[in-house]
């Protein structure tokens, strides 16, 4: 991918658990001893947080049992499989004890540049990979409702698999949301004070005025241009490498998304006479909100003769604030390893919806099994005075349907 979110997070997965096999019996020891024995995936990723101390030197202080349930607590957090939450737990640590050189070079897929970056600002790639989730989840939330659902390939640093040696309308949408999110991160983290590379956006001070009058810069605005310049150095790197028309179609949206991010919002408080007031980035939210408009509206072009770029003559000429894709998507109804399409089998559908979640197009004709479900939630409420709700717990069934796999 062009951003370095998953390969960077993914990478040290990979990386570092070939690094530490030889702690694995220790680690697995840990897990005994604390009553906790894990299936052997999960030992393989608990190992990894636990030899991060050994190989660095460190001597754990805490007892067996409690790092045996400090490790644990990431094969339970990604499901016996390295998930981003998971990732952005541990990169930290991994570049803590190893040193950022280490990890940086051996994290796969990055470009000079993108090393070179990497160990010169390795608190923000931190950042970055802790960023990673953010847009991530807002993507599966966006497209929840969709027969592709943002859905990432177990064991694969790449996050998507052979999804992204497609030049589809999805692939638009991961590369112009994850540039985002990159501005995003560290756009937060400068305000916030945990980058020492840069801080709050030095040119929002004084007064000035819009539609609701005058009010005076004040507390810490989001360098919100830091961020992109930060997000464009990094993130395009691997495309400036490259001079065919898939690389330009990646700059492309990486640069629709990162423009997303400034529609900002003004945050601030104050009095009828003056407000103070202060730049923050927009709720993520809206951000994905603003893309998935676009990728509904992503332009198609058509590559030119000689793989370069796109033809002089596009059907519409995208603006720089939309997104572009080179080739239509597949229907992504069934597993396909050659398109990165995961199936719709197991999905849960809407039996009585119309739209793209009802299970007549979500199952694509295959039809859906139903099954009873209990469902817990909160009933009678009632308001006391004052100030409290209470509510008391009701159990109901619900029909869950899935839809039915290929035969």
């Amino acid at each position: 991918m062009g951003s370095l979110g998953s390969r960077l997070v993914c990478g040290l997965w990979f990386n570092s658990l070939s690094l530490c096999r030889y702690w694995a019996l220790w680690a697995r020891g840990c897990c005994v001893v604390s009553g906790l024995t894990p299936s052997l995936s999960a030992g393989s990723w608990a190992l990894w947080a636990l030899s991060c101390c050994v190989v660095s030197g460190l001597t754990p202080s805490l007892s067996a049992g409690s790092w045996a349930l400090w490790a644990l607590s990431c094969c339970v957090v990604s499901g016996l499989t390295p998930s981003l939450s998971a990732g952005s737990w541990a990169r930290g640590w991994f570049m803590g004890s190893l040193g950022s050189r280490l990890v940086c070079d051996h994290v796969p897929g990055l470009v000079s540049r993108q090393r070179q970056m990497c160990r010169q600002f390795p608190a923000a790639m931190k950042v970055i990979g802790a960023g990673v989730s953010d847009w991530l989840q807002e993507c599966q939330h966006q497209f929840r409702s969709q027969r592709w659902n943002c859905q990432t390939t177990p064991r694969d640093h790449s996050l998507f698999g052979r999804l992204l040696l497609r030049g589809s309308r999805e692939v638009a949408f991961i590369y112009s949301i994850s540039s985002a999110g990159v501005v995003h991160s560290v756009a937060r983290a400068c305000s916030q004070g945990a980058l020492d590379s840069c801080s709050c956006d030095p040119r929002k001070h004084g007064t000035s005025r819009d539609e609701r009058g005058a009010f005076a810069w004040g507390g810490c605005s989001d360098p919100v241009d830091h961020a992109i310049r930060f997000s464009r150095a990094f993130v395009d790197a691997r495309e400036r490498r490259e001079r065919d028309a898939r690389a330009q179609m990646n700059l492309h949206n990486n640069r629709a998304g990162r423009k997303v991010t400034m529609t900002t919002g003004r945050a601030g408080s104050g009095s009828c006479s003056l407000r103070t007031c202060w730049l923050a980035l927009s709720d993520f939210r809206r951000t994905g909100d603003h893309l998935v408009r676009r990728y509904s509206r992503a332009v198609q072009l058509s590559i030119n003769q000689y793989g370069t770029g796109f033809s002089e003559q596009p059907r519409r000429r995208p603006g720089k604030h939309e997104l572009v894709y080179l080739e239509e998507s597949p229907d992504y109804c069934v597993r396909d390893t050659q398109t990165g399409s995961l199936g719709t089998a197991g999905r849960l559908c809407n039996r009585t919806s119309r739209g793209v979640d009802s299970c007549d197009v979500m199952c694509c004709g295959r039809g859906y099994d139903t099954s009873r479900l209990q469902v817990r939630s909160k009933c009678e409420c009632k308001f006391h005075w004052c100030c409290s709700v209470l509510c008391q717990d009701c159990e109901r069934e619900e029909d869950a349907h899935t839809c039915k796999g290929h035969t």
